[in-house]
Order: C-alpha cells, then sequence, then structure tokens
C-alpha cells in the first residue's frame, strides 16, 4: 500500500509522531505571526510560506525540522547560526533542543523585507 502525499498543511503535519508535530506547528504558528500577509501551503511537497515569491519552506525529519529560508539569507545570519547545522539552504532544528524562537523570527523578517524591497528571488 503506498502512503499518499499530503494535499495541505495539516495532512504533511499530522504524518509525523506527536512530539514532531508540536514542534512543527510551533515553528509554522511562529512563522506566520511574523509574516501574517503571507500564503500558506504546500510546495515541493513541503509547508511554505509564499508573499509573491516563496519566502521559505519547512520540512520535519526523524529528528529533526530544517527551515529553508534561501541561501543568500542564511548567509546573512552565519555568525548567528554557528551553533547549529547548517547547509546552503536549510537550518537544522533539533527535535530535542528548544526551538530558537527569537532567531527564526529575525530570519523571517528579513527574508520578507528583502522580498518587499529588494524583489528577492529564491536563489
Amino acid at each position: 500500500m503506498t502512503k499518499q502525499k499530503p494535499q495541505n498543511i495539516d495532512e504533511y503535519v499530522s504524518q509525523f509522531p506527536l512530539e514532531t508535530q508540536r514542534t512543527l506547528n510551533a515553528l509554522l504558528t511562529c512563522l506566520s505571526e511574523v509574516v501574517p500577509e503571507a500564503e500558506k501551503g504546500l510546495k515541493w511537497g513541503v509547508p511554505a510560506f509564499t508573499y509573491r515569491r516563496v519566502l521559505f519552506t519547512v520540512g520535519a525529519f526523524k529528528n529533526h525540522i530544517n527551515f529553508y529560508p534561501t541561501p543568500a539569507t542564511i548567509n546573512t545570519f552565519n555568525k548567528e547560526l554557528k551553533p547549529f547545522s547548517t547547509t546552503k539552504s536549510a537550518i537544522q532544528l533539533q527535535l530535542n533542543q528548544p526551538l530558537p524562537f527569537k532567531l527564526i523570527r529575525e530570519i523571517a523578517r528579513h527574508r520578507f523585507k528583502d522580498v518587499v524591497e529588494n524583489d528577492a528571488k529564491w536563489m
């Protein structure tokens, strides 16, 4: 039996263990509060926030949640992100650690402002 792909954010979140759901919902709520103007939906199979273009996406895994705010945004916050595992396009947020809400808000605000003021692209 093949697992059906989620059709919306609620279906995406519900496929994970309860503790992952709580953390994922907390992150999604935080991002929604920072950018209430953004549309929420699935892009590339994961929750995405869009305003004129994709602002950021979020993906859950067994031991962490990835927050994808664009490579340029990650570069801007390189110093603040030193304690976290990052890739060119993702910030790994470990499920066994508290979410860094203050930093997440700063990153989300920066990305939104960059799109609004500079029409910043995804890559």
